[in-house]
C-alpha cells in the first residue's frame, strides 16, 4: 500500500474505489510522524532489526515513499513486496501505532519474502508480542511455523490454530499451545512427504 500512497487518501475521500476501508487506516497511519521524546529501548531494538532486514530506513517526501540506504533514495514502486512489507512495520514501530495494546493482524508473512529474511521476521513478531501487541498470523509455510517452535522462549504466548473442514464440510478449528500438537497438520504433513521422496529418490528407491 506505500507505493500506491501518492493521491491514495484524496482519491478515497472524494471517490468510489475499490479498496476495503483498511487500507485507508494503514496509509493514514504510515503517514504519522515519529513519536515526540527518546526511542525506548525496545522499540529501537525492533527498529534496528528490521533496518537490517530491509538495509537502510523509510523516509516520506510528500506522499511518496522511498528507502533510504546507501544506493540513494530508492522509490517504493522498485522494492520487493516482501520489503515493502516489512518497511511498513518498521514505520508502524517508528511512529508508536504498534505499542502495547495494539493489535497487528498479518496475511502471509512469507509472501514475497527471501527465504534468507524469514528468522528476522519471526523475531520481529515475537518481540512485537513481549511489548503486548497482540498478533494475528495466517501462513501455509512449514519454514515459519518451525522459526516459531525454534524461537519462542518460555515465557511467549503462542496459539496455533489449525483449520479444516470435517466429514460435514463444516469448517472446524483445533487449538494447540505447542506446533506439535497442531492437528491436523496439512503443512506438516506435505513437508514430511516431500522429504520421503527426496529420500527415496536419493536412496534409488521409487521413482517420484
Amino acid at each position: 500500500m506505500l507505493a500506491h500512497a501518492p493521491g491514495f487518501l484524496a482519491t478515497a475521500a472524494k471517490r468510489e474505489i475499490a479498496f476495503e476501508e483498511v487500507y485507508v487506516d494503514i496509509i493514514k497511519r504510515a503517514f504519522l510522524p515519529k513519536l515526540m521524546g527518546p526511542t525506548d529501548k525496545d522499540r529501537q531494538r525492533l527498529l534496528t532489526a528490521l533496518q537490517k532486514a530491509i538495509d537502510g530506513k523509510v523516509v516520506a517526501k510528500g506522499e511518496h515513499f522511498f528507502l533510504k540506504n546507501k544506493q540513494g533514495d530508492l522509490e517504493f514502486t522498485l522494492l520487493a513486496e516482501g520489503m515493502r512489507k516489512l518497511a511498513l512495520i518498521w514505520l508502524l514501530i517508528q511512529n508508536g501505532t504498534l505499542l502495547s495494546g495494539s493489535v497487528l493482524f498479518w496475511d502471509e508473512p512469507e509472501a514475497n519474502l527471501n527465504p534468507a529474511l524469514m528468522g528476522d521476521v519471526v523475531e520481529v513478531i515475537l518481540e512485537l508480542q513481549r511489548m503486548g501487541v497482540q498478533v494475528f498470523l495466517t501462513t501455509h509455510n512449514y519454514v515459519l511455523l518451525k522459526e516459531f517452535d525454534l524461537r519462542k522462549q518460555k515465557d511467549d504466548q503462542i496459539r496455533y490454530l489449525s483449520l479444516f473442514r470435517d466429514e460435514t464440510e463444516a469448517v472446524v478449528a483445533k487449538a494447540s499451545d505447542s506446533y506439535l500438537g497442531v492437528d491436523p497438520n496439512a503443512i506438516a504433513a506435505t513437508f514430511s512427504d516431500l522429504y520421503d521422496r527426496e529420500l527415496k529418490r536419493s536412496l534409488g528407491g521409487i521413482k517420484p
